[in-house]
């Protein structure tokens, strides 16, 4: 008993600050150089985000100092809309706050957990405050805190604030901080393959005083995702519960029509139909015609009419006419109108739990797609042609699917033929071409066996498509293929953000999409070689028509001279070639 006694008092509450701080790597800050890289790709995809939101072209400055052999100095400047400087604090002091957790619509960041993780990490590694300015659009004032996070509370503590004049009318966020880090080209990687699908961004790479410019391909910004609600098909129970007891509708039926996508006035009435037990009700007056008795109680007259005709009860009909079948299917929808009305918080959890279940066995629509915004296949692959140069280009968008009620689309790149194999450093998985993983148009670079993208193309089989396979069956000719899933809620394997899980309904959607772009390069490899062919027995004829003039001369008795003029003139006829997109 004493033992247990002296447990007890040893437990404590661990703030979210002081958990990430003793299990960093859970947030991709497992080693030197991939600390730095995340460090910056936080900053940076945090950046894109606010502008894309804004409706602001993005113009992003990365500048990296060494300051000695583990340590260097970041600092990200971008011309977003800014953070308003009464709510900074808590936006990038303070774990699990954003306003993107809740929110169902396509962006890179959904956790409140990434530029609060990079500013943890300098904390943790070199004790010093992040520097931040920030000016709202409009501002007249520029803002300026140097802020670190009290990890036993996980609240923010402001060191510094300043304010001053903002004569050139600047916009956005600029944040500076120190890590131990090491330097490698995944780098200057990153921001080219996060500007590659991000095309209308312009990036300035400052490393050491030496400067990498990628300039936008377009100004052209994609359309503006849109918030959707949840799907019933996306949630469990306990969420459904809580979603019960914490909304502010009124009745049962204004909060599933209100508060989940896609479900109308005739999903609630089929699912309380389904959920539901007749019980017998008490009639005193027996002439009233079926609609005029429930409107006396209800007084919805579309709602009654609506529940009337899925129970399959004349309306018009005095009670005393009905038979025993259809007095059930009053009492029934008596009980649905009931149910439709009642308060949420009053819905108990064993009723709960028949409603939820019915929800997930009715079918409802698939959700919205207006909450995803691929990019426009021309701009992808004029930037590709940038970065890579190649013989042939694909890019094909798959329309949406859904997995566990998440819209999700799958976008697919090929270059074919690079003229230049430009691989990464320290790869995962080696191979022969170049694999580009991205999740919201941010690159994947770590992790890459565990991701299903990878898995998929690993389980391709290349020789139907003409294309050699090499080390773990990914393809061994001189080619790149780049795949971005898209979707309202990312499926991430960690905190770390760089693997997708398998889902049976994303695997099948990687493998057609993969499946239709190589379909393409297929046909494109097939006219190839079929023009090689043509042009290689036009070189064998040329090279033996000398011996064939002289033969035919000794055959015909023709002068052989004129022979040969005759054949010259036939090899140098243009012949019909095939014709090759490119």
């Amino acid at each position: 008993m004493t033992q247990s006694l002296d447990i007890s008092e040893k437990i404590k509450e661990v703030s979210i600050a002081e958990f990430f701080e003793k299990n960093r790597h859970l947030l991709g800050y497992e080693n030197p150089s991939k600390s730095l890289f995340t460090v910056i790709k936080e900053f940076v995809d945090n950046s894109i985000d606010a502008c894309i939101e804004a409706n602001i072209l993005p113009t992003i400055e990365v500048k990296l100092r060494k300051l000695d052999e583990n340590r260097y100095r970041v600092r990200v400047i971008d011309n977003g809309p800014g953070i308003n400087p009464k709510k900074l604090p808590i936006a990038l002091g303070k774990f699990l706050v954003g306003s993107k957790f809740y929110r169902l619509r396509q962006s890179i960041g959904t956790q409140g957990i990434g530029a609060k993780g990079a500013i943890l990490y300098s904390q943790l590694t070199t004790s010093k405050p992040a520097k931040i300015y920030t000016a709202t659009i409009n501002s007249k004032k520029i803002y300026y805190f140097e802020l670190m996070i009290d990890v036993i509370k996980n609240e923010p503590k402001v060191i510094k604030y300043s304010e001053e004049e903002n004569k050139d009318n600047w916009h956005g966020l600029d944040i500076e901080i120190e890590v131990e880090g090491k330097y490698t080209s995944k780098i200057e990687e990153y921001l080219k393959l996060i500007w590659l699908v991000n095309p209308f961004t312009k990036i300035v790479f400052e490393k050491d005083g030496e400067k990498i410019i990628l300039d936008r391909v377009t100004n052209k910004l994609p359309k503006q995702p849109k918030e959707i609600k949840p799907h019933p098909y996306g949630i469990e129970l306990g969420i459904f519960k809580r979603m019960l007891e914490i909304t502010d509708k009124k009745t049962l039926l204004d909060f599933l029509v209100g508060e989940f996508s896609r479900i109308s006035l005739i999903t609630v009435i089929r699912v309380l139909k389904l959920s539901l037990r007749a019980e017998e009700i008490e009639i005193k007056d027996k002439e009233l015609k079926v609609f005029d008795f429930l409107k006396k109680e209800f007084k919805q007259d579309y709602i009654i009419k609506k529940t009337l005709e899925e129970t399959g009860l004349d309306e018009n009909k005095k009670i005393i006419e009905l038979n025993e079948q259809e007095l059930r299917k009053l009492f029934l929808s008596y009980k649905i109108l009931q149910y439709m009305f009642k308060d949420p918080k009053e819905i108990s959890l064993q009723e709960a739990e028949k409603i939820f279940n019915t929800l997930q066995k009715v079918k409802i629509r698939a959700p919205p797609t207006d909450c995803l915004s691929p990019i426009d296949n021309k701009y992808l692959i004029d930037a590709l042609k940038k970065l890579y140069p190649a013989e042939y280009y694909v890019a094909i968008t798959r329309k949406p699917k859904v997995y566990r009620g998440f819209p999700f689309q799958v976008q697919v790149a090929i270059a074919y033929g690079l003229k230049e194999l430009k691989k990464m450093e320290e790869e995962e998985i080696p191979s022969q071409s170049i694999i580009l993983r991205f999740a919201n148009h941010t690159p994947l670079l770590y992790n890459a066996r565990d991701c299903a993208i990878t898995k998929v193309l690993m389980s391709i089989n290349w020789s139907h498509y003409g294309i050699q396979s090499g080390n773990s069956n990914l393809p061994a000719d001189n080619m790149l293929i780049l795949v971005d899933f898209i979707s309202v809620w990312i499926p991430y394997k960690s905190e770390g953000k760089q693997a997708i899980a398998e889902y049976p309904e994303i695997i099948k959607e990687l493998e057609l999409s993969v499946q239709e772009a190589l379909r393409k390069v297929y046909l494109y490899i097939y006219k190839k070689r079929k023009a090689e062919l043509i042009k290689a027995k036009r070189n064998i004829f040329e090279r033996y028509l000398p011996e064939v003039a002289r033969s035919i001369s000794i055959l015909s008795n023709y002068d052989e001279n004129e022979i040969r003029k005759k054949l010259e003139e036939i090899a140098n006829k243009k012949l019909p070639e095939i014709e090759i997109e490119v």
